[in-house]
Formats: C-alpha cells, sequence, structure tokens
C-alpha cells in the first residue's frame, strides 16, 4: 500500500491541543503525509471558539479561514473540548465541518457525550509513537483525502 499523498490541493485543519508534545507529533506527521495542509493550532478552547467564530484576534478571515477538518482534544484549558463540539455543531456555519475528538479518554461517558453533540469520530490516542503517528496519518488521509463532504 502506497503511503504517497492523496489530496493534491490545500486544505485548513484546525488543532485544538494543549499538550504541544502532542500537537508536535500530529503536525509532522500530517506534514509528511498530506503536505498540502495549512495547519493552524491552538492551545484552548477559548481561542479555538475566537479562531471559529472569528472574534478577538482571529477577526480577520485571511487568519482565521473556515478549517476542512477540526481535530479537538477533550481536555482543555478555558473551555473544555465537548464545549467547544457544541458550539461547532451548533453554528450552521461550522456544523458541516468534521469534527475528530483526539484524545487520550477512554471514558465511556466521554465517547457518549461526544457522539451525542454530533462528534464526526472519536479516536483514542495510543500511548505507542508508532501506533500514534500511523492513526494521525490514517485520519488526515481519511477526512482529507479520501472523505467527500459538500
Amino acid at each position: 500500500m502506497s503511503t504517497a499523498p492523496v489530496a493534491a490541493r490545500d486544505f485548513t485543519i484546525l488543532l485544538v491541543e494543549d499538550d504541544k508534545d502532542h500537537a508536535e507529533l500530529v503536525f509532522r506527521c500530517l506534514e509528511e503525509h498530506l503536505p498540502n495542509a495549512r495547519l493552524h493550532h491552538v492551545l484552548d478552547g477559548q481561542a479555538a471558539l475566537d479562531y471559529l467564530l472569528r472574534q478577538g484576534a482571529y477577526k480577520d478571515p485571511a487568519r482565521s479561514p473556515i478549517p476542512e477538518l477540526i481535530l479537538l482534544d477533550l481536555r482543555l484549558p478555558l473551555v473544555d473540548g465537548l464545549s467547544v463540539l457544541e458550539e461547532i455543531k451548533r453554528s450552521p456555519a461550522l456544523r458541516q465541518v468534521p469534527a475528530v475528538v483526539l484524545t487520550t479518554s477512554d471514558a465511556p461517558k466521554d465517547l457518549q457525550r461526544a457522539y451525542a453533540c454530533h462528534v464526526n469520530s472519536y479516536l483514542v490516542k495510543p500511548m505507542d509513537f508508532e501506533q500514534f503517528s500511523r492513526q494521525v496519518q490514517d485520519l488526515g488521509l481519511y477526512w482529507v483525502g479520501w472523505n467527500r463532504h459538500p
């Protein structure tokens, strides 16, 4: 199976992740396998909402293009990931953007709440680097390269 990039077009991914090491791994994996990705990273839930709703430092659309994929951690400072997810799915302008929870939590209540909030996918981060790298590669290829959405 080829690991060549699938998507030849440019696209935007918003990564909402407070762990800088996890964010760096996501960036490296996506950069290697999806070089056309424009990755935007925010460290907390409030910054994610500001970015997505174009508030505060993100009022300029050039600085906050609507992403084609949102990767969202659950355990975030200021505003938790489930609250961010609820706001995304409540917004007519954002609800069609795929939102993927990428978290360390495998708690059934978190999974159930995320799907109740209409998450598009829920992934638990593996502890093994190689597995994590493969998971990020596959998720990027699926949501941006293979999946079709309006």
